[in-house]
């Protein structure tokens, strides 16, 4: 799995939207996109505990996981929590996109991943620790909108986040789109070339 990287700052009040909106799942152009599953694989991964799982698996809520990344030079050790996912509506989505075509029957899901440094050297740049996080509605990947939730309640900007040393935790976010009647929603963690992490909310 390729790791995005946003460097880009979002400098207009419409949300870059960065995948395609023909499918919820997205297209070819964003590497992001996890295959779809098996039962038997989603079985298995439930059956492990977060201790067990060599890589990835269902979490409950609270549970934490734990991953590394490579930060810049360095590798660092986080724990990673979903701690939850706010729902927004369908206007407040059509205001984030330049086409309010593309958010039709879609709202704003904004994750809030709390990210801990349990192990290795302090950043010397932004972090790229929640470049792992997506968000999932019914099965489906949904459309990653950039700059969506910078000035969201609760959620870091990373780019602030300067020195974050071992035993620091800082709370970063991710924006998507999805289908405004999916019945719940999945935050998914991964480290580069791993089985996702995932945490289970409802869509109320």
């Amino acid at each position: 799995m390729q790791f995005r990287k946003t460097a880009l700052r979002v400098a207009t009040p419409v949300a870059v939207l960065a995948l395609s909106l023909t499918a919820c799942g997205g297209g070819d152009d964003d590497a992001d996109a996890k295959p779809k599953q098996s039962e038997s694989q989603s079985a298995a991964e439930a059956s492990q505990s977060p201790a067990e799982a060599a890589s990835g698996g269902k979490l409950a809520t609270g549970e934490s996981a734990t991953g590394k990344v490579k930060e810049g030079d360095a590798e660092v050790t986080y724990k990673i929590t979903a701690q939850k996912v706010d729902i927004g509506t369908e206007a407040e989505a059509q205001a984030l996109v330049q086409d309010k075509a593309d958010a039709k029957g879609k709202v704003l899901a904004v994750a809030h991943v709390k990210f801990t440094h349990k192990a290795g050297a302090t950043l010397t740049d932004s972090p790229d620790a929640n470049d792992g996080t997506t968000i999932w509605a019914d099965g489906q990947r949904g459309a990653l909108l950039i700059g969506a939730s910078d000035d969201a309640a609760g959620c870091e900007d990373p780019y602030d986040i300067e020195g974050w040393k071992q035993g620091e935790s800082h709370v970063l976010c991710e924006s998507y789109l999805i289908p405004a009647n999916a019945k719940s929603v999945e935050v998914h963690w991964s480290e580069e070339d791993g089985e996702p992490y995932i945490w289970t909310f409802p869509n109320q």
